[in-house]
């Protein structure tokens, strides 16, 4: 296994599939710098020719990804502070999003915040059946931040998405299947053999076409600038009272 420069991750190519795996389980696999520095060099390497597939994942079965670590993050306080992280991570997620080959979210867990909108950058969303997943940004009194909004109107019917954001809650493997979110439902490791042994079959020429496709349509649709601007507007809400009161309130619930 080919283990990323920091402990937070490691990315490993086997079978031209590269696995990006977050590896904090002890803190619900939440993003901090190194994550993110971790993202960064998947989509360097995910250019490599050998790669026909990419996958993001996480250690254990408990959590996929519980957003951002506001143990971290909570010492953002400014409009100006909070944007360049958000900056950060959206620019890595749309380079996800914007990889030639597919890429594909296998949801080992409970997914809510940003571990959503990094899900919902992928191409498919393989949600174990155990895990809950929600934009929960809302209770935070914050909009997604990272792009995740924005590919959600993307990737679903419009009532369904603007519901799933307003409402800030969690759901059910059935119910994000019912929504459109979850590509499959998956019991165990044979289901994800399964997807990826289908997909294989494939010659990988043929997914690189089709992503292109998409590519042209994000591209001629501003995604990016759309993209930009939750970034911003997530900024202005981050600085408020009413954000640092709510994750105050947040931190000490979680401490007692």
């Amino acid at each position: 296994m080919k283990r990323g420069i920091f402990v937070s991750y490691t990315i490993d190519l086997t079978d031209g599939i590269m696995t990006f795996t977050i590896d904090r389980p002890h803190i619900r696999n939440a993003v901090n710098n190194e994550v993110t520095a971790g993202l960064e060099e998947l989509v360097v390497k995910a250019q490599q020719a050998s790669v026909q597939m990419v996958v993001i994942t996480a250690s254990g079965k408990q959590a996929f990804c519980s957003g951002g670590d506001l143990s971290v993050f909570h010492t953002l306080r400014t409009e100006e502070q909070s944007y360049r992280m958000l900056k950060r991570m959206s620019d890595v997620l749309y380079s996800i999003k914007t990889l030639p080959v597919p890429v594909v979210a296998v949801v080992n867990g409970t997914a809510v915040g940003g571990g959503c909108e990094i899900a919902t950058a992928c191409d498919y969303r393989l949600v174990w059946s155990h895990a809950k997943c929600g934009f929960i940004q809302g209770t935070l009194a914050i909009t997604s931040g990272w792009g995740g909004g924005t590919y959600l109107l993307e990737n679903l019917q419009h009532d369904q998405a603007l519901k799933m954001l307003s409402e800030a809650n969690v759901y059910t493997a059935s119910e994000l299947k019912e929504f459109g979110w979850a590509s499959v439902i998956v019991d165990d490791e044979q289901d994800v053999e399964a997807f990826f042994s289908q997909m294989k079959k494939i010659h990988p020429d043929v997914h690189r076409a089709y992503k292109e496709i998409a590519i042209r349509k994000w591209q001629k649709t501003d995604l990016a600038e759309r993209v930009e601007q939750e970034v911003r507007r997530c900024a202005v809400l981050w600085e408020r009272d009413a954000h640092h009161e709510a994750v105050d309130r947040f931190l000490n619930k979680t401490k007692k």
